[in-house]
Protein backbone atom coordinates (compact mmCIF):
# COMPACT_ATOMS: atom_id res chain seq x y z
CA UNK A 1 0.00 0.00 0.00
CA UNK A 2 2.80 2.41 0.89
CA UNK A 3 4.14 2.13 -2.67
CA UNK A 4 0.77 2.72 -4.37
CA UNK A 5 0.60 6.45 -5.26
CA UNK A 6 -3.05 6.22 -6.39
CA UNK A 7 -4.13 4.69 -3.08
CA UNK A 8 -2.11 7.22 -1.05
CA UNK A 9 -3.62 10.11 -3.01
CA UNK A 10 -7.13 8.73 -2.45
CA UNK A 11 -6.52 8.42 1.31
CA UNK A 12 -5.25 12.01 1.41
CA UNK A 13 -8.34 13.24 -0.51
CA UNK A 14 -10.62 11.30 1.84
CA UNK A 15 -8.89 12.81 4.87
CA UNK A 16 -9.29 16.31 3.42
CA UNK A 17 -13.00 15.65 2.72
CA UNK A 18 -13.61 14.51 6.30
CA UNK A 19 -11.71 17.51 7.73
CA UNK A 20 -13.72 19.95 5.55
CA UNK A 21 -16.99 18.39 6.66
CA UNK A 22 -16.15 18.40 10.36
CA UNK A 23 -14.80 21.97 10.19
CA UNK A 24 -18.10 23.15 8.73
CA UNK A 25 -20.27 21.36 11.28
CA UNK A 26 -20.86 18.17 9.33
CA UNK A 27 -20.67 14.59 10.52
CA UNK A 28 -19.30 11.27 9.37
CA UNK A 29 -21.68 8.34 8.77
CA UNK A 30 -20.19 4.90 8.15
CA UNK A 31 -21.67 1.54 7.15
CA UNK A 32 -20.84 -1.92 5.87
CA UNK A 33 -21.70 -5.60 6.41
CA UNK A 34 -20.03 -8.22 8.61
CA UNK A 35 -16.38 -7.37 9.19
CA UNK A 36 -16.94 -4.08 7.38
CA UNK A 37 -19.69 -3.26 9.90
CA UNK A 38 -17.15 -3.78 12.66
CA UNK A 39 -14.70 -1.55 10.78
CA UNK A 40 -17.37 1.17 10.48
CA UNK A 41 -17.92 1.03 14.24
CA UNK A 42 -14.18 1.07 14.97
CA UNK A 43 -13.53 4.12 12.78
CA UNK A 44 -16.55 6.01 14.19
CA UNK A 45 -15.27 5.34 17.70
CA UNK A 46 -11.83 6.78 16.88
CA UNK A 47 -13.53 10.10 16.12
CA UNK A 48 -16.16 10.15 18.87
CA UNK A 49 -13.66 9.01 21.50
CA UNK A 50 -10.11 9.82 20.55
CA UNK A 51 -7.47 8.45 18.28
CA UNK A 52 -4.11 9.72 19.58
CA UNK A 53 -4.71 12.98 21.43
CA UNK A 54 -7.07 14.36 24.04
CA UNK A 55 -9.59 16.54 22.21
CA UNK A 56 -13.29 17.24 21.89
CA UNK A 57 -15.57 14.49 20.61
CA UNK A 58 -16.33 14.55 16.90
CA UNK A 59 -19.67 13.60 15.29
CA UNK A 60 -19.39 10.16 13.71
CA UNK A 61 -21.89 7.32 13.70
CA UNK A 62 -21.89 3.76 12.40
CA UNK A 63 -25.28 2.83 10.95
CA UNK A 64 -24.63 -0.79 11.89
CA UNK A 65 -25.23 -0.44 15.63
CA UNK A 66 -29.00 -0.02 15.92
CA UNK A 67 -30.29 -3.59 15.66
CA UNK A 68 -33.90 -2.45 15.91
CA UNK A 69 -33.46 -0.24 12.84
CA UNK A 70 -31.56 -2.91 10.93
CA UNK A 71 -34.13 -5.62 11.59
CA UNK A 72 -37.22 -3.45 11.18
CA UNK A 73 -36.03 -1.92 7.90
CA UNK A 74 -34.86 -5.32 6.67
CA UNK A 75 -38.24 -6.84 7.52
CA UNK A 76 -40.53 -3.98 6.45
CA UNK A 77 -38.66 -2.97 3.28
CA UNK A 78 -35.69 -5.19 2.43
CA UNK A 79 -32.14 -5.78 3.58
CA UNK A 80 -31.04 -3.74 0.54
CA UNK A 81 -32.59 -0.67 2.22
CA UNK A 82 -31.06 -0.92 5.73
CA UNK A 83 -28.46 1.79 5.11
CA UNK A 84 -30.25 3.97 2.55
CA UNK A 85 -33.24 4.43 4.85
CA UNK A 86 -31.00 5.47 7.77
CA UNK A 87 -28.97 7.75 5.50
CA UNK A 88 -32.16 9.53 4.41
CA UNK A 89 -33.04 10.10 8.08
CA UNK A 90 -29.62 11.23 9.34
CA UNK A 91 -27.46 12.65 6.55
CA UNK A 92 -27.48 16.31 5.54
CA UNK A 93 -25.64 18.25 2.83
CA UNK A 94 -22.00 18.65 3.80
CA UNK A 95 -21.84 15.40 5.77
CA UNK A 96 -19.63 12.54 4.61
CA UNK A 97 -20.81 8.95 4.12
CA UNK A 98 -18.27 6.13 4.16
CA UNK A 99 -19.41 2.90 2.55
CA UNK A 100 -17.25 -0.14 3.25
CA UNK A 101 -17.40 -3.28 1.10
CA UNK A 102 -14.42 -5.53 0.41
CA UNK A 103 -15.93 -6.60 -2.93
CA UNK A 104 -17.48 -3.25 -3.80
CA UNK A 105 -20.67 -5.09 -4.71
CA UNK A 106 -22.74 -5.02 -1.49
CA UNK A 107 -26.15 -3.83 -2.68
CA UNK A 108 -27.18 -2.20 0.60
CA UNK A 109 -23.89 -0.27 0.80
CA UNK A 110 -24.25 0.95 -2.79
CA UNK A 111 -27.85 2.08 -2.18
CA UNK A 112 -26.76 3.86 1.02
CA UNK A 113 -24.07 5.70 -0.90
CA UNK A 114 -26.52 6.67 -3.65
CA UNK A 115 -28.88 8.09 -1.03
CA UNK A 116 -26.03 10.08 0.53
CA UNK A 117 -25.11 11.56 -2.85
CA UNK A 118 -28.74 12.50 -3.53
CA UNK A 119 -28.74 14.38 -0.22
CA UNK A 120 -25.60 16.35 -1.05
CA UNK A 121 -23.17 14.46 1.17
CA UNK A 122 -19.63 13.60 0.17
CA UNK A 123 -19.01 9.89 -0.35
CA UNK A 124 -15.95 7.77 0.36
CA UNK A 125 -15.82 4.13 -0.66
CA UNK A 126 -13.45 1.63 0.97
CA UNK A 127 -13.09 -1.50 -1.11
CA UNK A 128 -10.70 -4.05 -2.57
CA UNK A 129 -8.75 -4.22 -5.83
CA UNK A 130 -11.75 -4.54 -8.12
CA UNK A 131 -13.71 -1.65 -6.63
CA UNK A 132 -17.03 -2.89 -7.96
CA UNK A 133 -20.00 -0.56 -8.30
CA UNK A 134 -19.06 1.11 -5.01
CA UNK A 135 -16.44 3.16 -6.83
CA UNK A 136 -19.01 4.58 -9.23
CA UNK A 137 -21.05 6.01 -6.32
CA UNK A 138 -18.04 7.36 -4.41
CA UNK A 139 -16.47 10.80 -4.72
CA UNK A 140 -13.29 9.19 -3.41
CA UNK A 141 -12.78 5.47 -3.91
CA UNK A 142 -9.99 3.86 -1.89
CA UNK A 143 -9.13 0.49 -3.47
CA UNK A 144 -6.90 -1.75 -1.41
CA UNK A 145 -4.69 -3.65 -3.90
CA UNK A 146 -5.82 -7.12 -2.85
CA UNK A 147 -8.59 -9.59 -3.57
CA UNK A 148 -8.22 -11.32 -0.18
CA UNK A 149 -10.92 -10.25 2.28
CA UNK A 150 -8.72 -10.47 5.42
CA UNK A 151 -5.97 -8.32 3.85
CA UNK A 152 -8.53 -5.78 2.61
CA UNK A 153 -10.13 -5.53 6.06
CA UNK A 154 -6.74 -5.09 7.73
CA UNK A 155 -5.94 -2.30 5.30
CA UNK A 156 -9.33 -0.64 5.85
CA UNK A 157 -8.58 -0.27 9.57
CA UNK A 158 -5.12 1.13 8.77
CA UNK A 159 -6.76 3.62 6.38
CA UNK A 160 -9.35 4.53 9.03
CA UNK A 161 -6.50 5.21 11.45
CA UNK A 162 -4.68 7.37 8.90
CA UNK A 163 -7.82 9.42 8.28
CA UNK A 164 -8.34 9.76 12.05
CA UNK A 165 -4.78 11.03 12.37
CA UNK A 166 -5.25 13.51 9.52
CA UNK A 167 -8.35 14.82 11.33
CA UNK A 168 -6.52 15.24 14.63
CA UNK A 169 -3.50 16.93 13.03
CA UNK A 170 -5.61 19.32 10.95
CA UNK A 171 -8.31 20.17 13.49
CA UNK A 172 -6.43 19.98 16.77
CA UNK A 173 -2.77 20.48 15.95
CA UNK A 174 -1.73 16.98 16.88
CA UNK A 175 1.54 15.63 15.53
CA UNK A 176 1.58 12.96 12.87
CA UNK A 177 2.59 9.70 14.49
CA UNK A 178 1.90 10.61 18.08
CA UNK A 179 0.82 12.99 20.75
CA UNK A 180 1.81 16.68 20.66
Amino acid sequence: MARDPELLAAVARAGEMVVRSLRSGGKLVLFGNGGSAADAQHIACELVGRYMIEREALPAIALTTNTSCLTAIGNDYSFDEVFARQVRALVRPGDVAVGISTSGRSRNVILGMRAARELGAGTIGLTGAGGGELCSVSDVCIRVPSKLTPRIQEAHIAIGHIISEIVEVELFGGEAGGVP
